[in-house]
């Protein structure tokens, strides 16, 4: 398919960057990327995840982070994923 159309967009320049250095990674360039992106819009007919407005407990979580304070956690993928489920087995009992 040729590319003949272009895209302009405006985006915080911090989030550009990022997705940028994840982007160069991975070996894809920005406009690849969105490429993809527009490809899986086309092929699910619609946006290629969910795109719902948050409750309330979410929109909570969401400003706690951006005014610096909720739980930071480091290790690997698989140990946050048993730190999360240990804490819902630990809730249920």
């Amino acid at each position: 398919m040729p590319k003949d159309a272009t895209i302009n967009a405006r985006v915080d320049g911090r989030l550009k960057a990022k997705a940028e250095r994840v982007l160069a990674q991975v070996g894809i360039s920005t406009s690849d990327a969105i490429t993809m992106l527009l490809h899986q819009i086309v092929l699910q007919k619609g946006l290629p995840f969910e795109a719902r407005i948050p409750n309330k407990e979410t929109v909570e979580a969401i400003e706690q982070l951006e005014a610096g304070a909720g739980e930071r956690f480091t290790g690997s993928g698989k140990e946050l994923i048993d730190h999360v489920l240990g804490e819902r087995k630990s809730r249920k009992t």
